[in-house]
């Protein structure tokens, strides 16, 4: 029979990196990781989701990350929103709460 894991229905880590990396992906001119590379500014993402703490965008702050990420599709990289419940989304998510730990953030960042 066939085997269905949570990691699946909660995205793809490895996905989720490549579509953070392709300028093109949602019709953008440029991609995520050319603000945020190697998810630089990204890493307490996961922390203050499990707070319920605002997520802070320039100029916005959203409480969904799914929001976030397309506000920055669209303003930021001039894309198309994606829709919340896709699987790029979730692989999107999934990559983005994956960076928990993983850097330090520069001073004043």
């Amino acid at each position: 029979g066939l085997i269905f894991s949570f990691a699946f229905a909660a995205g793809d880590v490895s996905k989720g990196k490549t579509l953070f990396s392709d300028p093109k992906f949602a019709g953008g001119t440029k991609a995520c990781s050319s603000c945020h590379p190697d998810g630089k500014g990204l890493e307490n993402v996961a922390d203050k989701l499990a707070k319920k703490e605002d997520l802070v965008v320039p100029g916005k702050k959203f409480k969904i990350i799914e929001e976030a990420v397309n506000f920055c599709i669209e303003n930021a990289n001039k894309g198309k929103a994606i829709d919340p419940k896709s699987d790029q989304m979730k692989d999107i998510v999934a990559y983005i709460k994956s960076l928990k730990g993983k850097m330090k953030q520069a001073p004043g960042y």
